[in-house]
């Protein structure tokens, strides 16, 4: 079964709110097994958004509209799709009722406008609005399902899920499951091609790289009857992914970031980390605090942008300095010794670079940068060429330096980063 998804509201068209809606019934729809081809966005016009549900209903089975549905003259969603289906719009006095005594309760006085929410299409299904005073509603004919859904995303998502979502289960006959493998130090082409006999081969399951900042994300994916047969497909396939990418997979699931996965591995292992930062500013302190619970495994962060403070706080001798600059190897690793001697934590990192737009040159251009760590068994320095603006290179040498921490305490810090 096809669906098409038609967002009402001229604020769409002219930018002044982002169509998260779509996003999320899409969504839903996917997990169900049914096929979206189509998003449209139509302002607030009865002509063409008549023009877009014509459009519609010729190339899919259902339409799912949100927006439109509220008390003044514009929200003509409702009306529209009733004459098109050929049916008037009557007094629902459940509908009614509910409005009425949701204005009561808040002390509020109503305009009478609002009661053209409670006029629904006769023979609809109505769904009720626990958010809201706009009720939804869906008309079924025989060529057609039309779903009509609030605009608000706090009123659309509450009936979408639980009102919407079992009238389509039973409809369904499989559902689409997808899990997530989580990648970083190999870029989305050379993943693909280290992948390319799998990709070439699918067809159910599936699978599709997706490029993030910095990283990149594996989606699997099966079209099963139910949930316990999908996650049955693609057991094989992730071993098979696994086997191939190795070390480069750091998490699965949607919401995994290489921050929580390195508090993680540090709580596990009963070691703590500790940055010293030039060109990321903090930012690696940043992700790894953002981690409910970090402070059991992250003492400090320093920030020593300057020669000065790297000298006083770090212990970076002037010698150093002197015969190979801020951004080098050297630096790097008396950052790293520095920052774990004076913490007393497990393992030190050091960060120097030049993130840019300007303090290149040939020798040094932007994006070099140097990640030291310093741990047991292990005092080392990493070099890295990043590309992109300024907030990019900042972002992706904070990246590589959890990873840094990830791989350590994996044992696997022999590592060749593919790009």
């Amino acid at each position: 079964m096809n669906f098409e998804i038609i967002s009402v509201g001229t604020e769409l068209l002219l930018g002044q709110i982002v169509n998260t809606n779509a996003q999320v019934i899409s969504r839903m729809l996917s997990e169900l097994g049914y096929n979206v081809y189509y998003t449209t966005v139509v302002g607030d016009n009865p002509d063409r958004l008549q023009s877009a549900l014509e459009l519609a209903a010729g190339r899919a089975d259902g339409i799912i509209t949100t927006g439109g549905l509220g008390p003044t003259g514009d929200d003509l969603t409702k009306e529209t799709i009733a004459h098109y289906c050929g049916k008037k719009c009557i007094m629902h006095e459940e509908s009614k009722r509910r409005i009425e005594e949701r204005f009561a309760s808040q002390g509020q006085y109503m305009p009478k406008s609002n009661l053209k929410q409670a006029e629904m299409p006769e023979g609809c299904i109505v769904l009720q609005n626990d958010h809201g005073t706009a009720p939804g509603a869906i008309i079924e004919t025989e060529k057609n399902i039309f779903i009509m859904l609030p605009g608000p995303p706090s009123e659309m998502r509450p009936m979408l899920l639980e009102q919407v979502r079992p009238y389509l289960e039973k409809r369904a006959d499989c559902i689409i499951y997808s899990e997530s493998l989580r990648i970083f130090g190999v870029g989305e082409s050379a993943a693909e091609e280290k992948l390319k006999t799998i990709i070439d081969r699918q067809t159910n399951p599936t699978i599709a790289p997706y490029a993030k900042t910095g990283e990149m994300e594996l989606r699997l994916t099966a079209k099963a009857s139910d949930t316990q047969q999908a996650k049955k497909m693609l057991q094989p396939l992730e071993t098979e992914v696994r086997n191939i990418l190795g070390d480069f997979i750091y998490a699965k699931g949607e919401n995994a970031s290489l921050e929580k996965t390195v508090v993680d591995l540090l709580r596990t292992s009963g070691k703590t980390a500790a940055t010293a930062e030039s060109c990321t500013g903090g930012l690696v302190a940043k992700k790894i605090t953002d981690i409910p619970g970090a402070s059991a495994c992250f003492p400090c962060g320093m920030i020593t942008y300057s020669n000065e403070q790297k000298q006083a706080l770090l212990g970076v001798t002037a010698e150093t300095l002197a015969a190979h600059g801020a951004v080098s190897s050297q630096t790097a690793l008396e950052m790293c010794r520095g920052v774990r001697e004076k913490t007393g934590a497990d393992i030190g990192i050091g960060i120097t670079g030049i993130a840019g737009p300007d303090g290149g040159t040939d020798e040094k251009p932007v994006g070099l940068v140097y990640i030291g760590i310093c741990a047991e068994g292990v005092h080392r320095a990493f070099r890295f060429y990043l590309a992109g603006d300024r907030n990019m290179i900042r972002e992706r040498a904070s990246l590589y330096a959890l990873d840094i921490i990830r791989r350590y305490l994996l044992n696997k810090l022999d590592v060749d980063y593919i790009w």
